[in-house]
């Protein structure tokens, strides 16, 4: 089982130190500024950002580029560009050297998507990426499925940390397959990150609470009625999911079990 100690529980990828399990997504906002609320909001590790879906030099779809970048420059935070978009290994490769050109960054979140109707991952793109991106000198976090040979070979191409997603990307349907992330979180020995899928701060906790080390999402912050307070609530969640994973979950039960001793109280009578 990966643990940490609780005096010293700092989020470690890449031998780097995060004082932050939360990583946050910087698509789908309304508008820059509610944007920057949200980052300040989560006190975030990282910010991902896709490098198809805005030009650091010209702007982006919504003519908020200048802002955009700025926001970004001056949150404080690493940035983990990520290949978004693209459909097969050799794409996603080019795109990764092109960002650590553009930011100056051997971080990248690598996607390589399989099926355009659930954006599942191809896992045979994915690792042919990672291989190479890892061989590059890149520091490689992999958007995967719940898969364990997947994910065993991920890191066996040097990757030294993944991230599995909980359910499809933008469907905010939470864990879908608890077993096979018991199964991840009991037989992998890196960090892993929860990516996509979840909608409430609850799914969050509940992640954190089975040892997962950090969540990424950005949908259910962006499209929130309040995203800075969504994105409030997410941090305090993450935060008190690790505590409690920390502390020890108590153990299941088919049957009641008392709270308050019964032997020994002076009106407690046995039934025949």
């Amino acid at each position: 089982m990966h643990t940490q100690s609780p005096h010293d529980d700092a989020l470690v990828l890449y031998e780097e130190r995060f004082n932050s399990r939360f990583l946050l997504g910087t698509a789908l906002y309304p508008s820059p500024q509610v944007m920057q609320d949200a980052i300040e909001a989560a006190d975030c590790a990282m910010l991902t950002l896709g490098l198809r879906r805005q030009n650091p030099g010209g702007g982006n779809a919504d003519g908020d580029g200048d802002a955009f970048w700025q926001i970004l420059r001056e949150s404080g935070c690493h940035l983990l560009p990520n290949t978004a978009g693209c459909r097969s290994a050799r794409e996603a490769i080019t795109l990764a050297e092109m960002s650590r050109e553009l930011f100056d960054t051997p971080w990248i979140k690598v996607e390589v998507i399989g099926d355009d109707y659930n954006l599942q991952p191809d896992p045979f793109g994915l690792l042919e990426a990672a291989r190479e991106l890892v061989e590059q000198g890149f520091k490689v976090l992999p958007y995967c499925t719940d898969d364990l040979v997947l994910c065993q070979r991920l890191q066996e191409a040097g990757c030294q940390a993944l991230m599995p997603w909980g359910a499809p990307i933008g469907t905010g349907r939470g864990l879908m397959n608890r077993y096979a992330l018991r199964t991840l979180r009991e037989r992998i020995d890196v960090p892993l990150i929860i990516d996509a899928g979840l909608g409430a701060p609850s799914q969050a906790a509940e992640a954190m609470e089975m040892g997962f080390d950090g969540v990424l999402l950005n949908t259910a912050v962006a499209k929130a009625r309040r995203p800075a307070q969504m994105s409030a609530a997410f941090a305090r969640a993450i935060e008190a999911g690790r505590e409690a994973y920390l502390a020890g979950l108590m153990e299941r039960r088919q049957t009641a079990s008392p709270s308050t001793p019964t032997l020994g109280q002076p009106f407690w009578h046995a039934t025949p």
